[in-house]
């Protein structure tokens, strides 16, 4: 019992951990500023440079799945040192066989795909168990560093990438090679620093809430039965098809607009991000006090005016970035809030495999959703359509946020 305090007072630096590997993380959402130059180099379309990024979101969900099932069971040190070592060797890979769409999608795609939901897993799984005091707040403090991810890699990818198209041959491969060497000793560093709380442990002074001191700890065969499950994969699946098609199309689509603007599109990326981090700690924050339900519905509205009011009709640099903007802020809430869902409603001790089962919907939106609307751009494109294949993609996405509220409004607790 007297060393309970001594783990009270570190627990911070777990936090801290959690947040520095997520920004290494985070690199898969910078995917759009590799676009420009592989369709330059290649000729390749909108369709096919967006290939490795929705394999890469689908490869993530494969890999957060198992994860949750191995570090429930071995903890989080190893698998995220796995996740580290296969995020390394993708990046590696690409550099090697990145002149192929198909290399770059089994190496970017697949391979660091999985290493990146190995190691995201590991440390939300870790915070909800030593914060279940902040569980909101601290989830989304851990995911934030991953949307943040491209204000740092943004930039420095689109430097070492640089803007010679002679040169494009050599530099796209460079810089893969120094990703994977910042991973390897970034995130596998990182993960040996993890650590869960013994059994049984809370933070001196506190008590658990009436709901979460009768919930009872489902496993995923449990949970896999409720309608709860479903309508919380419904809600992820719709609620993230904002966000992750605006991620998607940010880059090709702020360098339409920056010819008259002093910020570039990766530096305009990057200002994105951040509000892609703010959503996930300010949403987080925002669920522990008014309710899970209560942020979501906060959210849809937010996703809304985004598509609605800003990227349905982009007529300037400013618009487009304030939309993209909106819709990033939105869309980092999910990150955060549904793991607090997911423990919330079947417990914290099984939430890894809990949550990688929910996280499905966010794998299998990845996938499909960017690459639909991505089509539906290539098609306006070649009739010369621009404008109305934006106010198509962007009118049926504000549909589909106005789905989620709905989906959402229909949430209620699993009986015990």
């Amino acid at each position: 019992m007297t060393a309970t305090p001594t783990v009270s007072l570190n627990r911070a630096r777990y936090a801290a951990v959690a947040v520095f590997m997520q920004v290494l993380l985070g690199v898969i959402y910078s995917w759009s500023v590799f676009r420009p130059p592989l369709a330059q180099l290649h000729g390749w379309s909108n369709a096919e440079t967006i290939a490795p990024y929705r394999y890469s979101l689908l490869a993530f969900a494969a890999g957060m799945i198992v994860a949750g099932f191995w570090q429930d069971r071995k903890g989080p040190r190893v698998v995220a040192g796995a996740g580290g070592l296969l995020l390394s060797a993708g990046c590696l890979l690409s550099g090697i066989f990145g002149d192929s769409l198909t290399g770059l999608v089994a190496s970017y795609g697949i391979v660091a795909g999985v290493g990146v939901g190995f190691a995201y897993v590991t440390p939300i799984a870790m915070c909800i168990k030593w914060f279940p005091d902040k569980r909101g707040m601290i989830v989304g403090l851990a995911v934030m560093g991953f949307g943040v991810g491209p204000l740092v890699f943004g930039p420095l990818i689109e430097a070492l990438i640089g803007d010679d198209p002679a040169a494009l041959a050599t530099t796209i491969p460079r810089t893969f090679y120094i990703l994977a060497a910042i991973f390897f000793v970034g995130v596998i560093g990182a993960a040996q620093l993890y650590r869960v709380p013994p059994a049984g442990w809370q933070p001196p002074g506190w008590t658990a809430s009436a709901r979460q001191a009768g919930g009872a700890e489902l496993m995923p065969r449990v949970v896999v039965r409720t309608w709860q499950f479903y309508a919380l994969w419904v809600v992820y699946f719709l609620g993230t098809s904002v966000g992750l098609t605006a991620i998607g199309e940010a880059s090709p689509l702020l360098k339409q607009m920056a010819a008259n603007s002093a910020i570039t599109a990766g530096t305009a990326l990057g200002i994105m991000s951040i509000f892609n981090g703010l959503g996930r700690l300010g949403w987080g924050s925002i669920s522990d006090r008014v309710g899970r339900k209560g942020a979501v519905m906060g959210m849809c509205a937010v996703s809304i005016a985004a598509c609605a009011g800003f990227l349905r009709s982009p007529d300037g640099f400013a618009t487009v970035l304030t939309g993209l903007c909106l819709a990033a802020f939105s869309y980092g809430g999910y990150l955060a809030l549904m793991p607090s869902f997911t423990a919330d409603y079947f417990g914290p001790k099984n939430v890894g495999a809990n949550y990688g089962l929910v996280f499905s919907a966010w794998g299998v939106c990845g996938f499909v959703v960017p690459g639909y609307f991505a089509g539906i751009m290539d098609r306006a494109k070649a009739a010369g359509e621009v404008a109305a294949g934006y106010q198509e993609v962007y009118l049926t996405l504000a549909g589909l946020a106005l789905a989620t509220a709905i989906v959402a409004g229909l949430l209620r607790p699993p009986h015990r």
